[in-house]
């Protein structure tokens, strides 16, 4: 028999025996704000947080490599229910994951949280109106969990591997090999050559880092990117904090970034010549006599991918000063000392980054099942971006290519406490969005990025309107989430038991034989 665990362990979790009302899965931004609405807005409801690693922090707490930093604002990569009070808005790991620290502190999130458990498989069964969640802990044993509804708040992408680009070679080389996802503390790059593979978020952050100690670096791109240098500080959210509480000025930026942010996406789309021209000035002024337009003029429009953000041209500068460059080019092959292109030009390394890119990853590789049938995304629509047809009592985030990943999470979060809200007030316990009829399908992203049409067959499908899809328009959702009824006539409200609590009499954490 399974044994109940009804004392605090180690990791400051609250095990008290009692099944929870709401099962968080991930300690990042998207676990965490959902923990702090839910306090807010459902105070009666009992929670808890399971998180694989041993502190909060999600993608800001694995990824370790140099610079490390936001590649959106913090005034919309930030909570709307806390400020961003630090003078750079475009900010680096350590300040991000003090805010987030100050966040749990501030609402007594500690106890709610279950340190070292990989959530392996989640069932859930119409009967008992309940999920059964396995997971794994830091020793090798499991522990189950019981919750009335699951909210997946563990990113987007595979923790455990990264993108392989199999690029030819690699295994020859004498020197050091990097991913940026594994970031060794002790890697000594001083003095010595490096050259960083690809040219997305992850390499552009690193290069200008690199470059201070490094004898040269390299960036090494088959397709060049669009980059978009900016101030890291914003003068009107400094400016405004002088003048007003933290929290007007908090709100006008936020409200101001959001506004500018989807102007500038729409007009890349429907004048991307203008938006193009407004991109290159500022490179054509760090760079002068470098900026070479072939290296920086992709074969897409501005916003089919995702801009590269370039904190007060730092890339620029250290491509500039000649202590990094930019290389487009195919492999040929990795050798014992470099890299030879297909051109036929050979880059000398003493330590490569394969800064390739990211696996997608559907809700944290969790090993789902309704009622005994194991779930296959791709046989299940989006619906409202955060939940999915016929898959009852579970929200899942998954942020915006086109803003920042915040924004959405800030939105769902507060979608599945109405959710919540509505199930007390009619006495329900399931909450399924139930597809009556066969919809016309369009495709998931309208974006051009490798790691998505690498996954595309592993997602989730998309229909050509609300509310059976995933859009990227965070307006649109804001009012749908937020404004319009929760009771739509699509999702089906109903449950055993309804008055009952979620499994009152059932235990909240049990320690598996």
């Amino acid at each position: 028999m399974a044994t109940q665990i009804a004392q605090h362990d180690n990791n400051g979790a609250d095990s008290s025996g009692q099944s929870v009302d709401v099962l968080i899965v991930g300690a990042g931004i998207s676990g965490i704000g959902m923990a702090v609405h839910l306090r807010d807005k459902c105070p009666g409801k009992r929670f808890a947080i399971v998180e694989r690693r041993d502190e909060i922090g999600g993608t800001w707490n694995l990824f370790q490599y140099p610079g490390i930093r936001s590649d959106s604002d913090m005034h919309t990569l930030g909570f709307k229910f806390e400020p961003w009070t630090e003078q750079k808005s475009i900010a680096d790991g350590p300040a991000i994951m003090n805010y987030l620290h100050r966040i749990k502190a501030k609402h007594d999130l500690e106890k709610h949280i279950r340190f070292g458990h990989k959530v392996l498989s989640a069932s859930w069964s119409s009967e008992e109106a309940r999920w059964t969640v396995t997971a794994e802990k830091a020793d090798g044993s499991q522990a189950v969990l019981y919750a009335n509804f699951v909210y997946m708040g563990a990113g987007y992408y595979d923790y455990d591997n990264p993108y392989d680009a199999q690029i030819e070679g690699l295994d020859q080389f004498k020197g050091e090999v990097v991913h940026p996802q594994f970031w060794p503390k002790d890697l000594d790059y001083a003095g010595k050559k490096v050259v960083i593979i690809g040219s997305g978020a992850t390499a552009v952050t690193i290069v200008p880092v690199l470059a201070e100690k490094a004898a040269h670096v390299t960036m090494l791109q088959r397709t060049p990117t669009w980059y978009a240098a900016r101030p890291s500080k914003d003068w009107l959210a400094n400016g405004l904090r002088k003048i007003m509480p933290e929290k007007w000025a908090y709100s006008i930026t936020r409200w101001k970034n959001v506004k500018m942010q989807d102007l500038t996406f729409r007009l890349s789309r429907d004048n991307p010549q203008k938006v193009i021209r407004k991109l290159e000035k500022p490179m054509k002024k760090e760079l002068g006599d470098k900026y070479v337009k072939e290296d920086y003029t992709p074969p897409y429009g501005p916003w089919e991918q995702r801009l590269c953000l370039v904190p007060d041209g730092d890339m620029f500068k250290a491509i500039a000063a000649g202590r990094a460059d930019l290389k487009t080019g195919h492999i040929e092959t990795v050798t014992e000392s470099g890299i030879t292109l297909k051109s036929g030009e050979v880059l000398d390394a003493d330590v490569i980054v394969t800064a390739t890119g990211l696996k997608l990853a559907v809700a944290g590789k969790v090993a789902f099942e309704v009622d005994g049938k194991p779930v296959r995304w791709p046989d299940h629509y989006y619906y409202k971006g955060c939940m999915f047809s016929d898959i009852p009592n579970l929200a899942v985030v998954f942020g915006y290519l086109n803003a920042s990943w915040t924004l959405k999470a800030d939105i769902v979060s507060e979608y599945v406490c109405r959710v919540l809200g509505h199930m007390d007030a009619t006495a329900t316990r399931i909450a399924n969005p139930v597809l009556g009829q066969e919809l016309e399908q369009e495709q998931l992203f309208d974006f051009s990025s490798g790691y998505l049409q690498r996954s595309i067959g592993e997602l989730p499908r998309n229909s050509t309107a609300m509310p059976w899809r995933l859009n990227q328009d965070y307006l649109y959702d804001r009012k749908v989430l937020l404004d319009d009824p929760v009771d739509d006539g699509v999702i089906q409200f109903y449950g055993p038991n309804s008055q009952q609590g979620a499994g009152d009499s059932e235990p909240a954490l049990e320690a598996a034989e």
